[in-house]
């Protein structure tokens, strides 16, 4: 069995080989975030999105480095990781930063490290998904809105919860509220409700990641003439909308089929699925 390999820090690691130690601050404080990637057909997609995203995320929890980890950096680390990996053309990757250092709540210093892992993909296309999502609202644990709501930090408890939600009642997605009750996002992806033939989406302000998907799409629609609102959007509209889809860098466009008793169509979602795939 060939040996697979992670990147830590510009250097190949058996995946097995333990490259953390106790005091990792990630691991200790979830001081950290990460960017979920994917290559189709040997090209990483939408990698400036990727690295613009990390970089704000890395001024926003005050790491240094930022600079370093631009849209070149991701598209050679994850072509050495690929090419040390033996992967064919389509692959996820995860990029984990970490603050390095020593120090309790307070840091020591500000520089980072970083941990870059991949995974082979069975397709180069977002294919979508021919049965639809059953989902439900996670409302135990609420979302707080703050200037970090929209970055994927490492702080995940949230989702971890909500995917014992989902897995509790076996549905498919779970969607979550922000502090105030309204639509925020599901587990790994951003939401998008469609309501009176308008797409509506929760605005970045309502806490929601800002997910490289959902802004694709929402440039898509805007190419495309179909009307776009970023809102804010009560749980409520779930009941009465005419189709929801979700959104991720890794599985592009997926349509809901229902929520409860509601059932709804995908008529808008699979004409931006083949916009996707033209692209």
């Amino acid at each position: 069995m060939q040996q697979e390999y992670i990147l830590h820090n510009d250097e190949f690691v058996g995946i097995n080989h333990p490259i953390l130690t106790a005091g990792n601050r990630g691991f200790k404080y979830g001081d950290g975030l990460f960017e979920t990637m994917r290559m189709s057909n040997g090209k990483l997609k939408f990698a400036e999105l990727h690295a613009d995203r990390l970089r704000a995320g890395m001024k926003a929890l005050k790491m240094d480095g930022s600079a370093l980890l631009d849209e070149y950096f991701l598209k050679q680390k994850t072509a050495e990781l690929c090419k040390k990996n033996k992967l064919k053309e389509n692959v996820r990757f995860r990029l984990s930063v970490y603050r390095a250092g020593d120090g309790l709540y307070t840091p020591m210093s500000n520089k980072s490290g970083y941990v870059l892992e991949s995974s082979a993909l069975e397709d180069g296309g977002y294919e979508l998904n021919k049965k639809g999502l059953i989902v439900d609202v996670f409302d135990e644990i609420t979302k707080p809105v703050n200037s970090l709501s929209n970055y994927k930090t490492s702080n995940s408890l949230l989702y971890v919860m909500a995917g014992l939600h989902k897995k509790q009642l076996r549905l498919d997605d779970a969607f979550i509220l922000n502090q105030h009750g309204f639509l925020c996002e599901s587990i790994s992806s951003n939401v998008f409700v469609v309501y009176n033939k308008k797409i509506y989406t929760p605005a970045l302000s309502e806490g929601c990641v800002a997910g490289v998907m959902r802004n694709v799409v929402m440039s898509m629609a805007k190419a495309h003439d179909i009307e776009l609102i970023e809102a804010q959007i009560s749980p409520e509209i779930l009941k009465e909308a005419e189709e929801v889809f979700i959104t991720n860098a890794i599985t592009g466009i997926r349509w809901v089929m229902g929520y409860g008793r509601k059932r709804y169509f995908n008529e808008i979602t699979k004409l931006l699925s083949a916009k996707l795939n033209d692209l």
